[in-house]
């Protein structure tokens, strides 16, 4: 459980991860009043975050807080900090946490930044978090919301969730984001609230690929729509609450993230759907757009369900499978005749 005297000092946190939302979470909690500690891989950004007070190359002009620091040294920056907030890319979060089992404190909570689901296992990442630094669930949080790096980068206010089993836990971690412009909601649907985040950025590159071959806003509004229903539909075969879905992590962050140029897989789906290929796309991106693996992942958790996801199905076929970008719209539409509710 968090430490019950966390109320009376000045939290202590680690970023593992120097990116965009790394970088971005970082400042939230040293505008809260935190003192954070950054980890990145890249000695150059971790001296450009410490001395300057900048990282140019995934938050361009913006100028960070002066009670973030960071460093290629992932064991000093765990050292001592109440909460580790994980934001590096979904798929080798695993072997990245795993070392470090006993670099976390007894009481130490860990926050999952990321929004996927790991290939091979299905797990959800607050799942692969507990499972690789071997600690129990009530000390896991998920952040997830409508949580566009750059908007937030320049304090431009927004809301989010944060799920954990433990109220304690979700409590901890709001205190040490909350600020005028960042406004943390509590919530303990962590299956819900995390398989938003995971499948709105399939959602995301569908609605890309639609727009890049020019197709409108009718369109992009069906494929959110209907988005909401498959995330809808995969949460509820899991357990999670049906009120998670409409709100915040729900449509908060489907809306977010299907309409924003600043969102990567919004961006990398839009790149497909001018042409490019697969690898060309990732590297105009720049950046993770987890949805490009993720997509495999939900759809396999999907069908062990039973549970039909046709837009996820289209969108592993365009990306994975060769399907021709022209027959994504077409496939969506040609699907049998059905109430709205069924």
């Amino acid at each position: 459980m968090p430490p019950e005297d966390a109320s009376r000092h000045t939290l202590r946190a680690a970023v593992l991860g120097a990116g965009s939302w790394g970088t971005t979470f970082a400042a939230v909690m040293a505008d809260a009043g935190c003192t954070v500690t950054v980890w990145g891989r890249d000695e150059k950004t971790c001296r450009q975050i410490t001395e300057d007070h900048r990282n140019e190359g995934y938050l361009p002009g913006v100028e960070l807080p002066a009670g973030v620091t960071a460093t290629t040294d992932v064991r000093a920056a765990l050292a001592g900090a109440d909460i580790v907030a994980v934001a590096v890319p979904s798929q080798v979060a695993r072997r990245t946490l795993e070392p470090l089992r006993d670099a976390i404190g007894p009481s130490t909570v860990a926050v999952s930044l990321m929004k996927g689901v790991e290939l091979s296992t299905d797990r959800r990442m607050s799942e692969v978090v507990a499972e690789a630094l071997a600690i129990p669930q009530d000390r896991v949080a998920v952040v997830s919301g409508p949580n566009l790096a750059r908007e937030i980068a320049r304090r431009q206010p927004t809301a989010t969730v944060i799920a954990s089993t433990s109220d304690a836990t979700a409590q901890l971690v709001a205190r040490a984001c909350a600020s005028s412009y960042f406004r943390p909601y509590t919530n303990r649907d962590v299956v819900g609230v995390e398989l938003c985040g995971a499948v709105k950025n399939v959602i995301a590159l569908a609605v890309g690929i639609s727009q890049g071959r020019g197709l409108g806003y009718n369109t992009m509004a069906t494929v959110i729509t209907r988005g909401l229903v498959e995330i809808t539909r995969l949460g509820l075969a899991l357990g999670a609450d049906a009120d998670t879905f409409p709100g915040l992590a729900g449509m908060g962050d489907l809306m977010a993230t299907c309409a924003s140029p600043d969102s990567r897989n919004h961006t990398l789906g839009g790149h497909i759907g001018r042409g490019m290929s697969l690898d060309e796309a990732i590297a105009a991106t720049g950046g993770t757009a987890e949805g490009v693996k993720s997509c495999r992942s939900v759809l396999e958790l999907a069908t062990s369900l039973g549970v039909e996801m046709p837009i996820t199905h289209a969108v592993v076929r365009v990306l994975h499978e060769g399907l021709p970008v022209d027959q994504l719209a077409p496939l969506l539409l040609a699907r049998p005749h059905k109430a709205e509710g069924a």
